[in-house]
C-alpha cells in the first residue's frame, strides 16, 4: 500500500546534524545545528537547570496526569512577565491570551492555524523576511495559509535592507500578516536598531497589519533578557493587538522538551477571553495537552528568585561568549588578509551569522575541512570555541582564497 510514496529530501539543518555525527574526522566542526555549546564542543545543560530538575524529580507532590489543553496555570503570569516585562499594562489588565505549545515550532503552527479559522482571508497570506528560518514557509503552508517574502538582507552591504523591508510592507495588502523575528534574526543575525523598531511599529498599526512575533532568543541574544524584549515591548505600549511565540529551546537550553507559549494580546479581557477558548479549540485535536516535565522546570526558574537569578547570570556568561567567538572569528580573517570584508559578524547579535559564503565555499568547508554549515552561509556561532576557531579561521581563508565568490 505504499508503493507510491517516495523518499522526502533530508531536512537541511538536521541532515547537517547527521552528517557531522557519521563523519570521522576528529578536527570536525559543527557550525550548522543552532544548539549551544561550551568551549569543549559539548552540549551545555545550564546548572541552574540541573538543579532545578534534581528539586523536581525529589518533589514527592509532583505527578505526571495529563495537564489542561492550555497547560499549566501557573506558566501563564511567569511567561507573560518574561515575555512583556512585568509592568506590562496588557498582563496587569488580563488582555493576553496565554496557551503552553511545543516550543517554537508548535507554537508558530498554534497560531498558523487559528489565523486560518478566526481571522478574514487578507491575514491568511503572511509575509515572512528574505531569509528566514527554513521551517517558517513549511508551518504557514501546513496551517492553510500563503507564504510571501519581504527583503531583510542586503548581500552587497551584509546589512539589514530596512528601506527594501518598509516599502514591501508598505505596498502589502491591508489586514496581512507579517512574521517578525523579535531579536536575533534567524539566520543573519541582524536586527533592527530601536529607531527602526519605532517605524516597523508605526507602520504595522497605520496599515492594520497582523504581527506574529518569534521570540527564540530572549536573553540568549544580548545576555540582558530586558534589552531582548523590546521589539515585544514596543507592540505592546503601542496598543497592537499581536501574537507572540516564545520558545525556552535556547535560552534555558531545554530544546528536547519542546516548551514554548502562545501570548496573544488582546483589546480587552472579554476578548482575551474568547480567543483563549478558541485556541484550545485549536490544540485539542492536534496534540491533546502539552507535556509537563518542561513546563515545570520553567515554572521552578522563573518562579524562583535564587533559580532565576542563576539561570540569568549563566545567560549572560552565555552570550559573553558567544560575542567573543564572533571576535575572535572576525579578527582571525582580518588578521590573515583574507578577500572580502568581515566586520559584519561582530555587527550581528545571537546565535547565528550570515556569513556571505557562497554555497560552493560552504560545500567545500565541509568536503574538505569537515566543517559543517549551510549552503546558505549560515554559520551557529555557538559552536566556535578557543580550541577550534582558528582552524575555522585558516579553512575560510583557503576556501575563499580558492573559490571567489
Amino acid at each position: 500500500m505504499f508503493h507510491h510514496v517516495a523518499e522526502a529530501p533530508v531536512d537541511p539543518i538536521l541532515g547537517t546534524a547527521l552528517a557531522f555525527k557519521a563523519d570521522t574526522n576528529p578536527k570536525k566542526v559543527n557550525l550548522g545545528i543552532g544548539a549551544n555549546r561550551d568551549d569543549a564542543g559539548q552540549p551545555v545543560v545550564f546548572a541552574a537547570i540541573r538543579k532545578v530538575e534534581l528539586e523536581h524529580a525529589n518533589d514527592a507532590a509532583c505527578f505526571k496526569e495529563y495537564c489542561p489543553i492550555d497547560g499549566d496555570a501557573r506558566m501563564k503570569l511567569l511567561t507573560q512577565q518574561l515575555m512583556f516585562g512585568p509592568a506590562d499594562k496588557a498582563v496587569a489588565e488580563g488582555r493576553v491570551a496565554s496557551c503552553q505549545a511545543l516550543s517554537g515550532t508548535g507554537s508558530l503552527r498554534v497560531v498558523g492555524e487559528f489565523i486560518k479559522k478566526h481571522l478574514p482571508s487578507a491575514a491568511h497570506t503572511v509575509y515572512v523576511s528574505d531569509p528566514t528560518w527554513g521551517n517558517h514557509h513549511a508551518i504557514f503552508k501546513e496551517s492553510g495559509c500563503t507564504t510571501k517574502t519581504y527583503p531583510y538582507w542586503d548581500a552587497s552591504a551584509k546589512a539589514l535592507n530596512f528601506d527594501g523591508m518598509l516599502a514591501c510592507l508598505e505596498a502589502a495588502p491591508e489586514g496581512c500578516t507579517v512574521l517578525l523575528h523579535a531579536v536575533a534574526h534567524n539566520p543573519t543575525g541582524m536586527d533592527p536598531t530601536v529607531e527602526q523598531w519605532h517605524e516597523i511599529v508605526a507602520l504595522v498599526k497605520r496599515r492594520c497589519l497582523v504581527v506574529i512575533l518569534d521570540n527564540a532568543y530572549q536573553g540568549f541574544a544580548s545576555g540582558d533578557l530586558d534589552k531582548d524584549r523590546l521589539s515585544a515591548t514596543l507592540f505592546s505600549e503601542a496598543g497592537v493587538e499581536f501574537f507572540t511565540c516564545q520558545s525556552f529551546a535556547k535560552n534555558m537550553g531545554l530544546y528536547g522538551e519542546r516548551v514554548g507559549m502562545v501570548h496573544i494580546h488582546c483589546a480587552s479581557q472579554s476578548a482575551a477571553k474568547c480567543v483563549l477558548s478558541q485556541l484550545k479549540l485549536v490544540v485539542r485535536p492536534m496534540y491533546s495537552s502539552p507535556p509537563i516535565h518542561g513546563a515545570e522546570i520553567v515554572i521552578r526558574t522563573l518562579g524562583d528568585p535564587e533559580n532565576y537569578a542563576a539561570w540569568k547570570e549563566e545567560l549572560r556568561v552565555t552570550a559573553e561568549r558567544i560575542g567573543e567567538m564572533r571576535e575572535k572569528l572576525t579578527l582571525g580573517l582580518e588578521t590573515k588578509g583574507t578577500p572580502g570584508s568581515w566586520r559584519h559578524i561582530t555587527r550581528q547579535i545571537g546565535m547565528f551569522s550570515y556569513t556571505g559564503l557562497s554555497a560552493e565555499q560552504c560545500e567545500t568547508l565541509t568536503s574538505e575541512y569537515s566543517i559543517y554549515l549551510l549552503k546558505s552561509g549560515r554559520i551557529s556561532i555557538a559552536g566556535l570555541n578557543h580550541g577550534n576557531v582558528q582552524y575555522v579561521v585558516d579553512a575560510i581563508d583557503d576556501v575563499v582564497r580558492r573559490k571567489r565568490a
